[in-house]
């Protein structure tokens, strides 16, 4: 039976989050101490450039892959301590995965009713029939449920996904790229169907996207750059009087640029380049209570004896 997620808890604490790949040659440090924190029942969207570090973070989230140092908690369940065992439980029942490639998510000779019952396999859940169906209803789909995969439209497998996704009711909905392989129409819908899921069962749903019109549309949106937070967005106007206006992304979130523990920041280099800065080097400047950054003069060096 689907059940509403809400709680006043943390879902997600994420402290100095470090993960290191290793290969016979080199190591790649995918995430350089991230920290980061999300609500129970938040939905929020994680941007960043091809190899920033979202799909890494996600893919911890997920309990398919191990960090290498720091803390994260999921659910109040400590990642780094659990056993084969706690792992499979955790994926069963904490998480639900939406992936890009829907291969991934269906198989072809099911039908879409069937594809859903397929998680509920490894619980107790009674009426499974019956709860597949009141899925398919929730992302749109009760008229296609005897389709299979190749019967079905990019966006229609999606929404496909999404339910089988939601079959064991999860406590957190992870998503990559789900918009990522439909048009802009049928992406619009996707991302109906993700607000209308935390609206109804307050599901904690993350995003990892590169779709400036999804993460318009979520009240938080948080930049990762270099494997760490750079900066965040957080919505400016009510939720529905935001998602009503067709003003611009700028418009319609505040942006803060994230200190770590140390009083370091990530400066955009669209900035950067805009400031004209040309190597690694500013000036500071404090003046009536605000910290001013300019490119570092072309001075000679004194020497002063």
């Amino acid at each position: 039976m689907l059940k509403d997620n809400s709680n006043d808890t943390l879902m997600i604490q994420c402290d100095n989050l470090v993960k290191i790949y290793k290969t016979k040659d080199s190591e790649v440090l995918a995430l350089q101490g991230l920290d980061m924190n999300v609500s129970s029942g938040e939905l929020m969207a994680i941007v960043g450039k091809s190899g920033s570090g979202k799909s890494t973070f996600l893919n911890m989230i997920g309990g398919l892959d191990k960090p290498s140092a720091g803390r994260l908690f999921v659910d109040g369940q400590n990642l780094f301590k659990m056993n084969n065992k706690s792992l499979i439980e955790y994926k069963k029942k904490t998480v639900g995965f939406v992936w890009q490639n829907n291969a991934r998510n269906l198989f072809p000779y099911l039908n879409a009713l069937q594809n859903i019952q397929v998680p509920m396999i490894f619980t107790n859940e009674k009426k499974k029939k019956e709860n597949a169906l009141k899925l398919l209803e929730l992302v749109g789909m009760s008229h296609k449920k005897y389709n299979r995969l190749a019967e079905l439209s990019g966006g229609e497998q999606q929404r496909i996904a999404i339910a089988i996704a939601l079959a064991n009711n999860p406590r957190i909905l992870l998503a990559d790229e789900p918009t990522g392989s439909v048009d802009k129409h049928t992406a619009d819908y996707i991302v109906e169907v993700f607000r209308e899921l935390n609206r109804t069962l307050k599901t904690t749903i993350v995003i990892v996207t590169h779709d400036m019109n999804l993460a318009r549309k979520v009240n938080r949106v948080v930049s990762i750059q270099d494997g760490k937070i750079s900066s965040e967005m957080h919505a400016k106007q009510d939720y529905q009087q935001r998602l009503d206006s067709i003003s611009l992304f700028s418009d319609i979130h505040d942006e803060f640029t994230i200190l770590d523990r140390a009083g370091r920041l990530q400066l955009p280099h669209e900035m950067l380049e805009k400031m004209g800065v040309r190597d690694n080097k500013v000036m500071l400047e404090y003046m009536n209570d605000t910290i001013v950054i300019k490119p570092a003069a072309d001075k000679k060096e004194v020497m002063i004896s």
